[in-house]
């Protein structure tokens, strides 16, 4: 099973990225897919997630900025991010967990991509 991550970089305060994640080697349909973060010195968090029925979940903090989506037929899954703020810059990892519902700790996942760098800086 392979999660390839692209999209990652740089951007000023109030821009716009958009991740992708391709998943190989899985039934992908029957996985949900989520997005988790991580910045320097502090602990992996669940970013935002959506189950194989499309349930969505986002942390409180990137409401209304981040969209994630899913295209079964290409295996891949999109996390959108607008209005990004600095507190955003963290190393992006897309990650797998073969269950219906939303599971939050990043240890019950089965398979994680490489990670992404974004750095939102002027």
């Amino acid at each position: 099973v392979q999660l390839a991550e692209s999209g990652g970089g740089l951007v000023q305060p109030g821009g716009s990225l958009r991740l992708s994640c391709e998943a190989s080697g899985l039934t992908f349909s029957l996985y949900g897919m989520s997005w988790f973060r991580q910045a320097p010195g502090k602990e992996r968090e669940l970013t935002a997630a959506i189950t194989p029925s499309g349930w969505l979940y986002y942390l409180d903090s990137v409401k209304g900025r981040f969209t994630i989506s899913r295209d079964n037929a290409k295996n891949t899954v999109i996390l959108q991010m607008n209005s990004l703020r600095p507190e955003d810059t963290a190393v992006y990892f897309c990650a797998a967990i073969q269950r219906s519902q939303l599971v939050y700790g990043p240890n019950a996942y089965n398979y994680w991509g490489q990670g992404t760098q974004v750095t939102v800086s002027s």
